[in-house]
Formats: C-alpha cells, sequence, structure tokens
C-alpha cells in the first residue's frame, strides 16, 4: 500500500514504506564500504540515515504500513471481500482464516513485505500462528524456492548459541570433530526463522546484530569470514519492549529485527474464525488417523464456539485431534480435557425450611425467593454473563455481584454447555 500525501508537490509520486527502507539499507550498506570518503564523513552520514530510518519505522507502526491517508472515506467492505481479494491475489496461506480485520491486517503486511528482503518480527501469544506467518512470508517471496531454516532460540543452551548458529571448526572445542556449518549458512539465499528470540542471551544478541550489520559470519574457531545472504524473520510471545526496559534485549536489535512488525491477534479477538478451525482441524485430523470426520454433539459444539482457547489456535488443533481420537463417530463434552470441561450445577437436596414466624417475615421470604428466581433466570437467558445480564438490566454491575452473593449464586453454573 501507499502512503499518500496531499501536500506532495506537483508531480512528485508517493513512495511505499518498503521501497524507502529498502534504499536506506542500500544507502547504508553503500556508504560503509566507500572509499572516497573519508572515516567521520561516513560515520556522519551514517548517522543521518539511521535518523530517517528510525523516523520512517515510527510512521510504518503508526499507519501500520498498509492503511493509506486519503481525502474520501473508504466505503464500507462486503463480508468476505477483503478476504477472497487477498487469496485472489495468488496469496499462499496453508490453512483457513476468516474476516477479523487485525488478522487480515498482518496477512495483508506479509503480502507486501514477502517480496523484499527486510527483515520481519511477528508478535503473538502462543499458539496464534507465528511459525506459520513465517512460512507466508518465505512461500510468497522471491526465495520460495530455497531452503526455509528454522531455529528455536529458547531450546539452544547459551554455550552452543554461536555453534548453531554460525557453525564451528573442527577442534574448536571439545566434542567438534569435524567442521560444521551453522543455521545461517544452510538458509544461505533462502530465510532463516528465528522463534522465541526473546530467549536469546545477550551474548547471542551481540553475534546475530553483527550478521545483520556485515551480512558475514565467522565459525567457532575460525578466522575466515563468510558471506551469508538470509532473509530474517523472527517471532516472540514475549513484549520486547518491556524486555529492553529490564536490560534482557538489546535495543538496537530490536529495531533491526522489527523493519516489518506484524502482531498477529489471539483467537478470542477471531471468533468468526473458530467454526472454520473446527472444520479444517476435524478434517486434518480425520485424515491422520485414517477415520471419518467426529461429528460434534450441539452441547459441544456450543462450549467450542465460546470457547476462549488461552492456547489459542495450537490449543483448538489439539482439542480436535484429541476428539478424533477418543471419540467414536460423534464426540460429547465428555471427551474433553477435565481441566476445561463445564461443571453442570449441583443439585443440593435440602430439608424442608421452618414456616415463617410472623406475616413480616414471611412477605420478606418471598420477596427474597422472587428475588431469587429472577436473578437464576436472568443468568440462564444470558448464559452465566453478569456483564450482560447488568446491561440489559440498565443496572450496577457491582450491585448486581451484590445480590448474586446474597443468595449465593455463581455465574459459572449458568454457563451454557
Amino acid at each position: 500500500m501507499k502512503l499518500f500525501n496531499q501536500d506532495l508537490p506537483q508531480g512528485a509520486s508517493s513512495m511505499s514504506y518498503a521501497g524507502l527502507l529498502e534504499r536506506l539499507e542500500i544507502l547504508r550498506s553503500t556508504l560503509r564500504w566507500a572509499s572516497r570518503l573519508d572515516r567521520p564523513d561516513i560515520e556522519k552520514l551514517l548517522r543521518q540515515a539511521n535518523a530517517v530510518r528510525d523516523e520512517v519505522m515510527q510512521l510504518s507502526h503508526t499507519e501500520r504500513f498498509i492503511q493509506a491517508v486519503g481525502s474520501q472515506a473508504a466505503p464500507e467492505p462486503i463480508p468476505g471481500e477483503r478476504r477472497q481479494a487477498l487469496l485472489a491475489r495468488s496469496f499462499v496461506f496453508e490453512g483457513t482464516f476468516g474476516d477479523n480485520p487485525r488478522l487480515l491486517d498482518a496477512l495483508e503486511i506479509a503480502e507486501k513485505a514477502a517480496p523484499t528482503d527486510l527483515p520481519v518480527l511477528v508478535d503473538g501469544e502462543s499458539g496464534t500462528g507465528k511459525e506459520l506467518m513465517a512460512k507466508v512470508i518465505h512461500a510468497n517471496g522471491a526465495r520460495a524456492d530455497k531452503a526455509y531454516i528454522s531455529v528455536n532460540c529458547g531450546a539452544i543452551p547459551e554455550s552452543l548459541i554461536e555453534s548453531e548458529l554460525f557453525g564451528h571448526k573442527r577442534g574448536a572445542f571439545t566434542g567438534a570433530a569435524t567442521d560444521r556449518k551453522g543455521k545461517f549458512e544452510s538458509a544461505h539465499k533462502g530465510t532463516i526463522f528465528l522463534d522465541e528470540i526473546g530467549e536469546l542471551p545477550l551474548q547471542g544478541q551481540v553475534k546475530l546484530l553483527r550478521v545483520l550489520q556485515s551480512h558475514e559470519i565467522q565459525r567457532v574457531g575460525s578466522d575466515e569470514t563468510i558471506a551469508v545472504d538470509a532473509r530474517i524473520v523472527a517471532a516472540t510471545n514475549k513484549n520486547l519492549r518491556q524486555l529492553i526496559e529490564l536490560g534482557q534485549f538489546r535495543e538496537d536489535l530490536f529495531y533491526r529485527l522489527s523493519v516489518i512488525h506484524v502482531t498477529l491477534p489471539p483467537l478470542r479477538e477471531r471468533k468468526d474464525e473458530i467454526p472454520l478451525l473446527l472444520a479444517y482441524y476435524g478434517d486434518e485430523a480425520a485424515e491422520a488417523l485414517k477415520r471419518r470426520p467426529v461429528a460434534l454433539t450441539p452441547v459441544l459444539r456450543a462450549f467450542l464456539l465460546d470457547y476462549t482457547y488461552p492456547g489459542n489456535i495450537r490449543e483448538l488443533r489439539n482439542l480436535m485431534y484429541r476428539l478424533a481420537c477418543l471419540a467414536g463417530d460423534t464426540a460429547d463434552i465428555a471427551h474433553l480435557p477435565e481441566d476445561i470441561r463445564p461443571v453442570a450445577p449441583a443439585r443440593i437436596e435440602t430439608a424442608a425450611p421452618d414456616p415463617p414466624a410472623s406475616l413480616a417475615e414471611a412477605k420478606r421470604a418471598a420477596s427474597d425467593d422472587a428475588e431469587r428466581a429472577c436473578l437464576e433466570r436472568g443468568l440462564k437467558d444470558v448464559g452465566g454473563t453478569v456483564a450482560e445480564l447488568a446491561r440489559r438490566w440498565d443496572m450496577n454491575r457491582s450491585h448486581l455481584q451484590i445480590l448474586l452473593k446474597k443468595h449465593g449464586l455463581h455465574s459459572k453454573d449458568f454457563r451454557r454447555h
């Protein structure tokens, strides 16, 4: 998408963020190796290029890379039109997705960023599909037929980080019996995916920053430099800005990695996708287990559509595989894991109460019974959602909570199963 400026001089054309950033990177590389300029002049120009680059990055975060500033408001899109347009442009995506605006924003950022070699940082909660997004960027780019190398930065011992990423020479350390290529060499001309980048130790961050700056590596135990050309896509479920404030992540590395920044929304904010994902992973599980797709009872389906999925898409996928494995033709609530299975309201047998001692007490008891019955009926109507009941009755939520506590009622006992 373009960023339009109504104040542009006549004849001037607007420039995309990706194009501008790419030109700045070329400028930086050219100046770095310039031979006809004095070093102070080169450093001055590099500082200027860095300042412009940081300013553009801030704009890209504000505008979300794909939103344009126009003189007229865009018409209201037809449901599904934006998604279909994305797929119609030969967008490569393995899976399914709905019409959530934030997700479509992220996918369109990926579509625009994929043909470039700019670094991409993908963040979002665990299970939102960050690695899938990295593969989408690779599959839609010019390196799609080259290597895609995935590295889990949180799973590598700190002592082996450098060897794992950059390789080592024979005899570099105990156990190094042969020369070994690192992940960056293996990803040469392709894409390297650095998952859980927030777990990378500070020493490893320094080494990675050097690679981003020079596009060269050194194997452990070697003085020889090796040129590498690998597209970098990094992912994290942590807030890297908070880690920067805590001194656990380098700020300069963050800005290097987040030239293009993509945020994936959690599944609880993408409710329209849940029916699509249930069908998609139901079919996938059936194919993997060599059986017919499992049917869902109305009660179970209602639960799966309303569940918040703290583990996001990964949790939904695992649930569908579990149901396909444990159930026969039809899955029910009983096939869910016990820790998320809804609990039916307990029936408590009580002895008949003593008759009221006075007419006033009888009236008060009758009023309390009517109040309780009204609360129970209201909670059933809204499926146990206190906020919705307070809205319907136009009353303060805290006052409603007091009434529920007075009658010993718990909203969770009225959730739809």
